[in-house]
């Protein structure tokens, strides 16, 4: 069996009135990557500040690679490595020079430093900035250069934190490449995100987080089977007429609508093929909806997401933006 390398069980933390996280547990094996999925305000990245010691629980337990971070904090520290939100980066100094200060910080040899440094931006493509002041590099190269320096000490786990928040479509797919390998080189991964996509295309496990609880635990395929195996999709010819088209769906379904504006598409699971096609044409003809296109397909996660906690993933709601 493999062994665990993250674990959380039962964590419990509050802000003043508000509960960010309410009973968490999460898990993850070594050499796999971890997705934890939810909205803004969830409690991913308490979450992850309890697990890399910046924040203490209310109660509960987090052990990293076999390590009490509550009770043997400096320890737990040299067992991995963190890239937030935001990169950690002194704007000043070159690409080279943030890595070598980390590496020292974290009382590397000297030589082993330098090597090092001159491994890891070669691996992220960071050659010819290397010795570059920081302000000028773009967000990929920003993002690209702190995910270094959390390998500089080559910890067994690393914390990604919306690693790929603000990136363009080009930076995002680089990224993507760059935590795939890190878990195939034995690395063990959790990385939170609201991008379903990630999620799909990178993890082994993914855990769904909603009001500081997991609601929901598998692999993709595992989740998407959840919502019964089958959708039933609408696209029509005039946005107007979407909330229209959502209310004649939902009628015919177990479940919320999966609206999708910007390609005037909605859909919704089903249990059988049986009349639903005749049901819903009629639906929608009854609600004066023109209808370029219907048929059957298979969910996406986004429409997992959605049926589990009946929002999309990027949706904020007023009282969980403290917990974010």
């Amino acid at each position: 069996m493999s062994r665990t390398m993250i674990e959380a069980v039962g964590l419990h933390k509050s802000f003043g009135e508000t509960q960010a996280l309410r009973g968490l547990d999460l898990s993850a094996a070594e050499g796999t990557v971890l997705a934890v999925l939810g909205p803004n305000g969830a409690g991913k990245t308490t979450a992850v500040r309890i697990l890399t010691t910046l924040t203490h629980p209310d109660s509960g337990e987090a052990r990293v690679a076999g390590v009490d971070v509550l009770k043997r904090p400096d320890e737990a520290r040299t067992q991995f490595g963190v890239a937030g939100q935001y990169a950690s980066l002194d704007e000043v100094l070159t690409g080279r020079e943030n890595l070598e200060m980390i590496g020292r910080l974290g009382r590397l040899p000297s030589a082993e430093v330098r090597r090092r440094s001159a491994e890891l931006i070669e691996r992220f493509e960071l050659t010819d900035a290397a010795n570059r002041p920081v302000k000028t590099y773009s967000g990929g190269m920003r993002r690209r250069l702190d995910l270094a320096g959390a390998l500089m000490s080559q910890p067994p786990v690393i914390f990604l934190d919306e690693p790929t928040t603000g990136l363009d479509p080009k930076g995002r797919l680089s990224m993507w490449d760059l935590i795939a390998g890190l878990a195939k080189g034995g690395t063990t991964v959790l990385m939170t995100t609201q991008y379903l996509e990630e999620a799909d295309r990178l993890a082994d496990d993914i855990a769904v987080i909603d009001h500081g609880v997991v609601i929901a635990r598998g692999t993709a395929d595992e989740l998407k089977r959840r919502i019964g195996g089958e959708l039933l999709e609408v696209v029509i010819d005039n946005p107007r007429y979407l909330p229209e088209a959502r209310r004649a769906l939902e009628a015919i379904s177990h479940a919320p609508a999966y609206v999708d504006e910007a390609a005037k598409r909605v859909s919704v699971p089903i249990e059988s093929h049986d009349g639903v096609l005749t049901m819903a044409i009629r639906g929608l003809d009854e609600a004066g909806v023109h209808v370029d296109d219907i048929g059957f397909r298979r969910p996406t996660l986004d429409e997992v997401f959605l049926s589990i906690t009946g929002r999309p993933a990027e949706e904020r709601t007023a009282d969980e933006e403290v917990t974010a």
